[in-house]
């Protein structure tokens, strides 16, 4: 399913647990891992030396990842390494796309103080851009990722983007024998008094009931068991319910490029999924 992870890292990614994770999912998949760093052109480089001009923030970042390489030779993981310039978040999603990567992972941190390079509004440009499928794991002291994952949770609202997701996330869970949680939110609130005056909630329901038939029908294709929850209130809070009470140790949605009233399980959700889920999270792009 995954042959080739790129894992674009900076100053602040260190030895975290999204280095292991990432690397369990390489021994499962027999993948090979490119430890990819993008020296920002934004800032100041240029450093005088002995021998002459050289970009400091390349040599730094060259470094880096062969620093962090040493954790993939430890975990006996495949792994190249690549140090690039040019704009952090546009850089990472050519790049992803050029070399035709089958997985994006990407750390997210849950607290400030640490490295601003793949904080906020970069891993959630590159979660909205990207056509490839991005992980993001968020990162903290206390966090450990299960591996292989047991339950996922796929979120859906029967757009063209969810369905990719549930696609993808059903592949994933074939491959490792896992169960899934599927889940359609009903948040009329969101939808403005003027559609709720023409529409029952009951219109509502029953969308997020085939929303979630649908995806267990997939699922039912490709032999994996699902549980379907249909639930009211706020998409990204009761994801992350979710996640609690069925004890997923990941989810899977999608996630839109377009901004508008169409982005109900889409876009700022999936992105508040990104930034506060305990678990690993893929996004998938609609294409």
């Amino acid at each position: 399913m995954y042959d080739q992870i790129l894992l674009p890292v900076d100053e602040g990614t260190g030895n975290a647990e999204v280095l292991h994770h990432a690397g369990e999912i390489a021994h499962r998949f027999d993948a090979e891992i490119r430890l990819l760093h993008v020296a920002d052109t934004d800032e100041y480089s240029v450093t005088l030396t002995d021998e002459g001009v050289v970009d400091g923030l390349v040599r730094r970042g060259e470094e880096l990842v062969a620093d962090l390489g040493e954790t993939f030779e430890t975990l006996g993981v495949e792994y190249s390494t690549d140090v690039v310039q040019g704009t952090p978040a546009a850089t990472i999603v050519e790049y992803a796309s050029e070399y035709d990567y089958d997985l994006l992972v990407m750390p997210t941190h849950a607290r400030e103080g640490l490295s601003h390079f793949l904080l906020g509004s970069v891993t959630e440009k590159v979660v909205r851009l990207s056509d490839v499928p991005v992980l993001t794991a968020r990162m903290t002291e206390e966090d450990t990722f299960a591996f292989p994952y047991e339950r996922i949770l796929l979120p859906t609202d029967s757009s063209e983007a969810s369905r990719r997701a549930a696609e993808h996330g059903l592949d994933l869970a074939a491959a490792m024998d896992a169960t899934v949680d599927v889940l359609s939110v009903v948040e009329t609130a969101a939808l403005g008094p003027d559609v709720r005056s023409n529409v029952t909630t009951g219109d509502f329901d029953q969308g997020a009931h085939e929303a979630v038939s649908d995806v267990a029908a997939m699922a039912e294709k490709r032999g994996v068991e699902a549980s379907t929850h249909v639930e009211t209130g706020s998409p990204d809070e009761e994801i992350l319910s979710a996640v609690d009470e069925y004890d997923c140790q990941a989810v899977v949605m999608g996630t839109t490029g377009r901004r508008g009233v169409d982005r109900i399980l889409l876009g700022s959700v999936a992105e508040k999924t990104v930034r506060s889920a305990p678990v690993p999270v893929v996004t998938v792009r609609e294409e």
